[in-house]
């Protein structure tokens, strides 16, 4: 990629305006060096210098941020965006719809790109479109960069450097949150579901032009639903995009161990809640398939909008890890605030810092966190006020 001086921006922040953008703008303000060239982006220029003044009132030097007019829906101005920074992070979702002409841009100008995806479809088509482009140019595309996937894929990370090395490995993560989902979350899942013969077919593809991991194994398999002691709750199996991308990490970095397993849970405190679960995902699927209800059920939950602050001072989450291998057993945890807003935008805003910024492994094409990232993110984080702590060891 080209040298720090070679563009205006080292960093520039797409989709600024809406809820998520505005926080993830906030601690940008917050947490960006002061010798950092940043960017707000987005379509309404109205609204860039309506955010760039409730930012500079309580960041003063915040008040000449460079403001970037740009449309998801025009190519040429997403060409324009990627050529003009070292790294871009974006919230403009759902990414199936909107967001496939930015992640082409950034390979083609080999620019790092973060976003907060979780869906499984357009990660794997992006990964044959746009993976072996991003390779030549030096680009890391790096996806689902909030609470979709970071617990669980810097988690797994976190947990693997307590385990013995060289060693057949097996981590289970069990996640618990009180909090309200965003409404790009939301429309974001339903949109997943709606669409499972596209995801099906996109995962197909990916196979064919992934290449085969020679001489270790990384698998990622569905959990059956029971009762676990070691966090006294009941566990269903939750197949979100969090166990792949764990599964991807394992098998990228040796250190995962020559046959390492990654299962994914919901943890629950109750039997009703345990029964109740999985009939309220799959009335949700099932309504997802049909169109005019599938936009019905999204309008319920208008994107870029969300919660008070005092409701989400109020939320939180858990990501508990249990880990064996080589006679080990170990438990660690993730903690952080509310999930789907604030800690997402934390968790956003040092992401594409750590790429703009950060000394980091060579690497490049689609890649996880833990991949494109790993040590660097995870002490970002840890300063950034989420705890990756060990629990109990023996």
């Amino acid at each position: 990629m080209n040298s720090k001086n070679a563009r205006p921006y080292d960093l520039v922040l797409f989709g600024a305006t809406g809820f998520v953008g505005e926080l993830t703008a906030r601690r940008l303000a917050l947490r960006a060096p002061a010798d950092c060239r940043w960017a707000l982006a987005g379509r309404s220029r109205a609204k860039l210098e309506a955010l760039r003044d409730r930012l500079s009132a309580e960041h003063p030097g915040c008040a000449s941020l460079p403001l970037v007019v740009a449309d998801a829906a025009d190519p040429a101005s997403m060409r324009e965006l990627a050529e003009s920074t070292r790294a871009l992070a974006t919230t403009v979702g759902p990414y199936v719809w909107y967001g496939e002409a930015l992640v082409a841009a950034c390979a083609e100008a080999g620019t790092h790109y973060a976003d907060l995806t979780g869906e499984p479809e357009f990660i794997d088509s992006v990964f044959v479109r746009h993976d072996a482009r991003a390779r030549e140019t030096g680009a890391r595309l790096v996806h689902a960069c909030g609470f979709d996937s970071i617990p669980a894929d810097l988690g797994a990370y976190h947990m693997v450097q307590q385990l013995p090395e060289g060693v057949p490995l097996r981590v289970d993560g069990f996640v618990r949150s009180g909090a309200m989902f965003s409404g790009g979350t939301f429309a974001s899942a339903l949109t997943a579901m709606g669409r499972g013969p596209q995801t099906l077919r996109a995962a197909r593809e990916r196979r064919l032009h992934e290449p085969r991991l020679v001489g270790r194994r990384a698998t990622s398999p569905v959990g059956p639903p029971r009762f676990r002691r070691e966090t006294g709750t009941w566990a269903l199996p939750l197949p979100t995009v969090d166990g792949p991308i764990v599964a991807r990490s394992a098998r990228a970095l040796e250190r995962y161990g020559p046959d390492f397993r990654y299962r994914h849970f919901a943890s629950v405190r109750t039997l009703p809640m345990a029964l109740a679960g999985p009939a309220v995902v799959c009335a949700g699927a099932a309504l997802a398939q049909i169109p005019p209800v599938r936009r019905r059920l999204i309008d319920l939950v208008e994107p870029g909008t969300g919660p008070s602050a005092e409701r989400r001072a109020r939320s939180w989450f858990s990501v508990r890890f249990v880990g064996e291998g080589g006679g080990r057993r170990v438990l660690t945890e993730v903690t952080g605030g509310d999930p789907g807003y604030d800690e997402t935008a934390v968790m956003l805003a040092e992401s594409v810092l750590c790429l703009a910024l950060d000394e980091l492994p060579e690497a490049s094409g689609q890649l996880t966190t833990a991949v494109a990232m790993g040590d660097a993110l995870l002490e970002r984080l840890r300063s950034a006020g989420l705890s990756f702590r060990v629990v109990h060891s023996r």
